[in-house]
């Protein structure tokens, strides 16, 4: 009984090693763009709860302004 038990879990924990590989290269880098995606969402959430978005606007208009845009 104790062998039927830990098939599962052995699956289970193939499955999460299979998504934790999700984008990565043959090398064992990941991709830059699922990088960028996994990071953006908590960067968004602190930059909100921190209120770092007025920082990061004004210095896009700074930039925006010396580009001449």
């Amino acid at each position: 009984m104790a062998h039927t038990a830990e098939r599962p879990a052995a699956r289970a924990r193939g499955r999460l090693a299979d998504l934790a590989a999700l984008g990565t290269r043959p090398g064992g880098r990941r991709h830059p763009l699922v990088a960028a995606v996994m990071v953006l969402p908590l960067a968004v959430l602190l930059a909100v709860v921190f209120g770092g978005v007025e920082a990061v606007i004004t210095q896009a208009s700074s930039v925006a302004g010396l580009l001449g845009f």
